[in-house]
């Protein structure tokens, strides 16, 4: 096993991917059938589907669903699946209803208090939100609108540093499209298009210096919203030799756990989300132990907590 990132903390890092849910093995309907994935042929040796949704790989990787409707009628959504998942409640309940794509107003007060960057700060662990924005996200902000995703509210709320171009430009951080090829193309950022293995190997390492380390990845939900469809395989096999270095070479002193808040780019018959159950990944360190603790999208925050309250 590469040793890249060696770590000498207790350190966990969690993968999250907006809009991954387990479904139907119809290579007509699920990419995941249809195009060739090493993150899950390569390590797990099949495809999940509803048929086949638990997979591990030599017992020290496994592979299963989480529950994305949490006993709530209606399709799951961003806003109430991902606080669920970063807070460790059942938003939808608490709401009556699921919500997306932005938090609902009603849960920021809970966001504020439980959202797990805070709670890993106030028991004085160190964390890092490694996703890196550009100048016109910081104009935004500044000019006082703050219709903000979860992952950033969370961020604010905590006041946790956002990292920005330098960041990303010296290794520190990285693009939320992994390779920085949006921030080259779109936004004419003066940056080097890097390779998937090379952006690994760099959370690799920002995870050894940390106790909680997150990356968020969202082009798969828009991937199964029909966005993106002249680069839909670019974009799919940049992920996936992203998550095929990271499963092949997380140190097992590490906790890895790999997460979505609800179903969809497992279907791209239907441009809406899904009623799949969300995919979900452990490795590393308490891998098996992690995935026996998580059922639904609100058990990921406690499992990984569990570690160590």
């Amino acid at each position: 096993m590469n040793n890249t990132g060696r770590n000498n903390l207790d350190s966990t890092l969690l993968i999250f991917l907006d809009g991954v849910g387990i479904g139907r093995a119809d290579k007509s309907v699920n990419p995941f059938f249809k195009y060739p994935f090493s993150f899950l042929s390569g390590i797990f040796g099949k495809i999940p589907h509803l048929d086949d949704m638990y997979l591990t790989s030599d017992n020290k990787t496994f592979l299963f669903p989480s529950d994305a409707c949490m006993g709530i009628g209606g399709l799951p959504q961003s806003g109430t699946g991902q606080t669920s998942i970063f807070c460790g409640v059942n938003a939808p309940e608490i709401i009556g209803r699921h919500f997306g794509p932005y938090p609902y107003s009603t849960l920021v007060p809970i966001i504020n208090e439980k959202n797990i960057f805070k709670e890993f700060i106030e028991l004085g662990l160190s964390v890092q939100f490694v996703n890196a924005y550009p100048q016109k996200f910081f104009d935004y902000v500044n000019s006082g609108r703050r219709r903000l995703n979860f992952t950033t509210l969370s961020c604010i709320l905590s006041e946790i540093r956002l990292n920005n171009y330098e960041d990303l430009k010296i290794g520190q951080a990285l693009s939320a499209e992994i390779d920085n090829s949006r921030w080259v193309n779109k936004l004419n950022y003066d940056l080097p298009i890097i390779t998937p293995e090379l952006a690994a190997s760099r959370l690799l390492e920002i995870t050894s210096k940390n106790h909680l380390t997150v990356f968020e990845y969202f082009f798969t939900d828009h991937i199964g919203h029909g966005r993106n469809v002249d680069t839909f395989e670019e974009i799919l096999g940049i992920l996936d030799k992203f998550l095929f270095f990271i499963l092949k070479n997380i140190n097992q002193d590490v906790s890895l756990v790999i997460c979505s808040d609800h179903g969809n780019l497992e279907d791209i018959s239907v441009k809406t989300h899904t009623l799949n159950p969300a995919l979900t990944i452990t490795a590393g360190k308490d891998a098996q132990k992690l995935m026996s603790k998580i059922k639904y999208l609100s058990d990921i925050k406690p499992a990984i907590m569990g570690r160590y309250q």
